[in-house]
């Protein structure tokens, strides 16, 4: 049995059936190659999965498949970061092609077609829907757990980037910080609420290299050994930003990019982290 427990105001404690994930003693974080978008995947050192985002259409299928062994179809968890296209149009296919226990979304509103379609595919396969909010903890077993650090608000009437959620994920001491899209309004925040939390070996940068985000105060705050990109090839944004590449590597961080390494994958043992 896998346990999938979410702590905050409440505690949610559900058994889950892990039929076809298998206790590796190690963490894995995949950022997956979607293109321009972005796709996490996390999995546990007892096997539970979970997928942070699911990229702008089916790629994150073919990157799954590549991920995952043939036979297993099911997927732990779902975080969607918020609802622009880049981050949960391809979670419909997910939700309709694996077999999903839990979704949790930011709670912000962008009434887009994309987020039409992955709520009626959650209705359909009966998937519950929990707002994430600062506080919540989800345990991915053998000590290893993501916490959520925003929102820490009712976020329905903010912009979908401002309203991202920001995960880490915490393996003994190993740290993984996820942005989402969040503006640096929203790192100036969590600098000033929560920096001593923030410290982590990899950060995923946020709005995919923008430089409406990443800025020097938080980079600094985080201390990252590695900064991941995920951006498409050549896209028409030009992410990432020059003055972004610029701040990251003016603290010594490596640069990892989707655009250029593909999927890049890291491994935990609770002591280091490696690829």
């Amino acid at each position: 049995m896998i346990r999938l427990a979410i702590l905050g105001a409440f505690l949610v404690s559900t058994a889950i059936a892990g039929v076809f994930a298998f206790p590796t003693s190690h963490l894995s974080v995949s950022f997956l190659d979607v293109g321009q978008g972005d796709a996490i995947l996390i999995q546990g050192p007892t096997g539970v999965q979970v997928l942070v985002d699911g990229g702008v259409n089916q790629a994150v299928l073919r990157q799954l498949g590549r991920e995952l062994p043939f036979y297993d179809r099911s997927i732990d968890a779902v975080i969607a970061t918020h609802s622009d296209q880049d981050h949960i149009g391809g979670l419909r296919d997910v939700v309709e092609r694996y077999s999903v226990e839990y979704f949790f979304e930011s709670g912000a509103q962008s009434n887009t077609s994309a987020e039409r379609v992955l709520h009626t595919a959650l209705e359909k396969k009966g998937v519950s829907r929990t707002l994430a909010r600062k506080g919540m903890r989800m345990l991915l077993g053998g000590g290893a757990y993501i916490d959520i650090l925003f929102p820490d608000r009712d976020v329905s009437g903010l912009e979908t980037n401002t309203a991202s959620i920001v995960a880490r994920v915490v393996y003994g001491d190993a740290e993984f910080l996820l942005t989402g899209d969040s503006p640096q309004s929203i790192e100036r925040f969590l600098v000033a609420s929560v920096g001593d939390t923030l410290e982590s070996d990899v950060l995923k940068a946020g709005h995919h290299g923008s430089k409406t985000s990443s800025s020097l105060e938080f980079v600094r705050t985080v201390r990252p050994q590695y900064v991941v990109i995920s951006a498409g090839k050549d896209n028409s944004y030009g992410h990432p930003h020059q003055e972004v590449i610029d701040t990251i590597r003016s603290v010594g961080a490596t640069i990892l990019g989707t655009h250029t390494h593909g999927t890049v994958k890291f491994f935990s043992d609770g002591r280091r982290v490696w690829r």
